[in-house]
């Protein structure tokens, strides 16, 4: 009887993933992205600004100060996946930081706005087939409002201000391929949890080696 052939195993690597998380004000997104960086599951993409450092914020930690000549060489070299020009500074997000990651296998946590998530999907390649963009809803307008005013940061003008940008920008859910539909701390990270195992668990993110 001849000798049973097994054939070797095959080996695997994954490809980074891009998790792109937008939610308004007061929706929990803060709350859950300090929780997500206490753990080693992915890079956060620190991001370039043309603002001076506030007291406390670390070049390269919080962000990376940049001048404005040097922030528009950048743009008009195709450096970002995205930029916006918000309260008269730059703010944006290096492609070469996140391509180097993703290449090389290590998820990119970025937290985004609807607007620039709109424009990370607007890149395509390698950016766009990395891309699991994630909307985290308030469960209501009178819950968000009822976060911010225990929030206790804003005024009351302020918080309608926020409540009316809220309400524009939870329009734009269903462009995200997740929507997390916000409950406890502990009931998001369970949401958030599951999506990234299910990504990580699809078969084109694979390489065989």
């Amino acid at each position: 009887m001849p000798d049973t052939v097994i054939e070797p195993t095959h080996a695997f690597r994954r490809h980074g993933i891009l998790f792109v998380v937008s939610a308004p004000s007061g929706a929990g997104k803060s709350t859950l992205l300090n929780s997500l960086r206490q753990t080693p599951d992915f890079v956060y993409s620190v991001s370039c600004t043309t603002r001076s450092p506030r007291p406390g914020e670390m070049e390269g930690e919080d962000y990376f100060f940049l001048s404005k000549a040097d922030f528009e060489s950048r743009i008009a070299a195709g450096d970002f996946i995205e930029h916006a020009h918000v309260h008269g500074n730059y703010y944006g997000t290096l492609r070469e930081t996140v391509l180097r990651n993703l290449e090389e296998g290590v998820d990119v946590l970025i937290d985004i706005d609807v607007q620039g998530a709109l424009h990370i999907r607007e890149d395509g390649g390698a950016i766009g087939s990395a891309l699991a963009d994630i909307f985290i809803m308030p469960p209501s307008l009178e819950e968000l409002r009822r976060r911010l005013v225990k929030r206790g940061t804003e005024t009351a003008e302020q918080i309608e201000t926020r409540l009316a940008n809220a309400a524009t920008e939870m329009e734009a859910w269903h462009a995200y391929k997740y929507t997390i539909i916000s409950g406890s701390i502990e009931e998001d990270l369970l949401k958030f949890r599951a999506i990234m195992r299910a990504e990580r668990y699809l078969s084109r993110r694979l390489i065989r080696v």
